[in-house]
C-alpha cells in the first residue's frame, strides 16, 4: 500500500486565483507558508517558515476565492503532485504543489463584522465583507417530532 498525504495548517501568501481548466471546470490557486520554531542546542529560539503551492479544483475553488484573501489562516489535507514543462527559454521547469481533497477555514481574528485587509506594501485596504450570519429558529425542538 502506498500513501501520499499532505496535512498542514498555515496562512495563504496570497489571495486566491480562480481560473478554468479547458473543460470549464474551476481551479485555484494560491500559496500557504507555514512556521516551525525550536530551540537550537544553545538556548536561542529559532525559526523557519516552509512555503507550499496549492491547487484546488472544482466547488472547492469557488469557495476559496470567495471567502479567503491574503493571510487567511487554512486548514487542509491533500496530496503532493510533482509537474514538469519545458519553459520558453528551453529550460525543464519543476513544481511540487499540494492537491486539496479537503479543507477547513482557520479561526477569525476578531469580533468584527468586516474584516480589513492588512496595511502592508500593495494592499488596497478595502474591507471584505463576512458572510451573514445563520439565523436559527427560536421556537424549542421537540425530540418527539423528529422522524428517525
Amino acid at each position: 500500500m502506498y500513501i501520499n498525504k499532505a496535512i498542514i495548517y498555515g496562512n495563504l501568501t496570497r489571495d486566491p486565483e480562480l481560473k478554468s481548466l479547458p473543460s470549464g471546470a474551476p481551479v485555484c490557486e494560491f500559496g500557504v507558508a507555514t512556521n516551525r520554531v525550536w530551540k537550537d542546542k544553545n538556548g536561542a529560539r529559532q525559526e523557519s517558515v516552509d512555503y507550499h503551492n496549492i491547487v484546488v479544483f472544482s466547488k472547492q475553488a469557488e469557495v476559496i476565492k470567495q471567502y479567503l484573501h491574503k493571510g487567511s489562516p487554512i486548514f487542509l489535507e491533500g496530496r503532493i503532485q510533482n509537474r514538469s514543462w519545458d519553459a520558453p527559454d528551453g529550460a525543464k521547469r519543476y513544481k511540487s504543489e499540494i492537491v486539496v481533497e479537503r479543507f477547513q477555514f482557520g479561526p477569525k481574528s476578531g469580533g468584527n463584522t468586516a474584516v480589513a485587509a492588512p496595511a502592508s506594501a500593495g494592499s488596497s485596504g478595502v474591507a471584505k465583507e463576512e458572510a451573514p450570519a445563520i439565523e436559527y429558529p427560536e421556537e424549542e425542538i421537540n425530540s418527539e417530532d423528529i422522524p428517525f
